[in-house]
């Protein structure tokens, strides 16, 4: 060849030797570098990040976002976001609220076997208005003394909408108790029986009516 020696022009550019290798590392441990222009990518919890992404790659980069973060998200990886623990609020504990009617009906039901005395009114003995009179006066309300007066107290309700406490008027007016709920009321009935519960049909009754709170 003489003073000439041969020479072959290198085919890669410049400003691409030493560019970050993309992929998976051949087994020879290296592979050739390729033209490489930057795409953003963020990564919650940890920022936006300049990644170089060859030309000739063409995966979308929302894919290869994609695909960085769920590595970054398995198990072992040393830049994973941290999981902050699930905090649950405690719900308020239900308080059931105690009306006046269920307080004079649990003062009468102490009331229970004390024997009917006519024109008494406790706390020993009772006839019918005297048991009601004497239970919503532990309620802190007074009412008046008789049946009669006791049945306009308060406001009307029906046999339906009775509620345990509720003052319930028979007899043609002339009787009085407690209604205690399930069908029942709780009622000083007559001389020779004590206090006690017996049984409450709407066709019994004159009036029903109830205290409010």
């Amino acid at each position: 060849m003489g003073k000439h020696s041969l020479q072959r022009e290198s085919r890669v550019p410049n400003s691409v030797k030493g560019a970050l290798v993309m992929g998976a590392v051949a087994a020879t441990g290296a592979m050739p570098a390729i033209p490489a222009m930057a795409a953003t990518i963020n990564i919650p919890g940890l920022g936006d990040f300049d990644v170089p992404v060859p030309q000739e790659f063409e995966q979308p980069v929302e894919q290869l976002e994609q695909q960085l973060q769920q590595a970054l998200a398995a198990p072992g990886a040393p830049l994973a976001a941290p999981q902050l623990p699930q905090f649950t609020m405690p719900s308020a504990p239900f308080v059931q609220q105690t009306s006046i009617g269920d307080i004079a009906l649990d003062a009468a039901k102490t009331k229970v076997g004390a024997m009917y005395s006519w024109g008494a009114a406790g706390p020993s003995s009772f006839d019918c208005s005297g048991l009601v009179k004497w239970a919503y006066r532990q309620a802190g309300i007074e009412l008046p003394r008789t049946s009669f007066e006791q049945s306009h107290v308060g406001a009307p309700v029906s046999f339906e909408e009775l509620r345990p406490g509720d003052i319930v008027v028979t007899n043609g007016g002339g009787h009085v108790g407690l209604y205690a709920g399930d069908g029942k009321l709780l009622n000083a009935v007559q001389s020779g029986q004590p206090v006690s519960y017996t049984p409450l049909r709407p066709d019994m009754i004159v009036t029903a009516r109830r205290i409010a709170d």
